[in-house]
């Protein structure tokens, strides 16, 4: 695998949800009339830094809210987690409180984090709240289609509630934990490489080692691994090829440099087609909902006109494959991987 340094220099702005999307959303239940929205978590008055075990920065600042404000957040933050969870059901919610509220102004969405605890057992989680980006909610929807993940979130007016995706943090896994003995080091590259190829395809990009986490599941006498996309900021918008390609990101070396090491050319594109062919099952699986999405997608401004060209050209050299160049939006360029990925499978 080849590796790189490519840099995101402009921040992506935010993308409204347009009425075709918010009825998409409806169609599939993923909206909901909220207690609480995105502006209501802003009115606090101060913040204090919030530091890991080991007293370092995590980028996350803690809210203070006035004694009334914070009653009413909390009552309403437990009944989204219901929301989110149960369908509104509050019974899950009975034995449990908010523990406390993050803010991040770090990257594009500054999102907040709650953690909820169940006073029984001490046994926690937590959610998100979001700007809701147009983005972000195909990204996720993609995500949902044709990954092996599911994905739980909700949307009300320009709210976003998000599920937490458990795991640890890919730059944390590289760092401590990636050359394991109990490891087997071919199962990570393995899997590094399926989601590097699966980025690519759905265009999902800034994939860097922070933005995804590492799953582990023991087997019998080895372990499972699989890497999860966290972030969804980055949906098709940007216009070079390589940021949609987790192996170009300085920040994935060890992920590469494992890959090299451990991978021959012959196994890398083994398991590329793996990755293909189950992207080209869950098209066909899923190609009612695809449509839909399609159809929705097609028709909002998600990018720049300058980036879509860009981007068709660097696929168009990429893929040897001319096509490319006749795409209009980033829908069009998603629409003709997917094709050329079932026509590579099924050749």
């Amino acid at each position: 695998m080849e590796m790189g340094d490519v840099k995101i220099l402009q921040k992506k702005p935010i993308y409204p949800v347009s009425p075709e999307l918010r009825k998409y959303l409806r169609f599939y239940q993923r909206d909901a009339r909220l207690p609480v929205a995105y502006h209501d978590l802003l009115n606090f008055y101060e913040s204090f830094p919030v530091t890991d075990k080991n007293g370092r920065d995590t980028l996350w600042e803690s809210p203070l809210y006035p004694p009334h404000e914070l009653e009413r957040l909390h009552a309403g933050l437990k009944k989204v987690y219901a929301m989110l969870k149960a369908s509104g059901n509050l019974r899950i919610v009975e034995h449990k409180y908010i523990d406390r509220i993050d803010y991040c102004k770090f990257g594009n969405s500054n999102p907040f984090r709650v953690k909820i605890v169940n006073r029984l057992n001490d046994i926690y989680d937590y959610f998100y709240v979001k700007k809701a980006d147009s983005s972000r909610i195909y990204g996720l929807e993609l995500e949902e289609i044709f990954s092996p993940n599911q994905v739980n979130y909700i949307v009300d007016g320009e709210t976003l509630i998000e599920e937490h995706i458990a795991g640890i943090p890919g730059d944390e896994f590289a760092r401590t934990r990636m050359r394991d003995p109990d490891y087997n080091p071919i199962r990570i590259a393995k899997e590094f490489v399926k989601f590097n190829e699966r980025c690519k395809i759905t265009l999902l990009g800034d994939m860097r080692s922070y933005n995804f986490v590492m799953q582990i599941t023991p087997d019998f006498d080895d372990f499972q691994f699989r890497l999860r996309a966290i972030d969804f900021d980055q949906q098709f918008y940007e216009g070079n090829i390589k940021v949609y390609m987790p192996q170009f990101f300085k920040e994935n070396r060890p992920y590469v440099q494992l890959a090299m090491e451990y991978l021959t050319d012959k196994t890398v594109v083994q398991y590329q087609q793996e990755e293909q062919s189950s992207i080209m099952y869950q098209a066909k699986a899923e190609r009612h909902r695809l449509r839909d999405l399609r159809d929705v997608c097609i028709r909002d401004k998600i990018s720049t006109v300058d980036h879509i060209h860009q981007l068709r050209e660097g696929l168009a050299q990429h893929y040897s494959d001319p096509h490319y160049n006749k795409c209009e939006t980033m829908t069009e360029i998603i629409e003709l991987n997917i094709k050329n990925v079932i026509r590579q499978v099924i050749a």
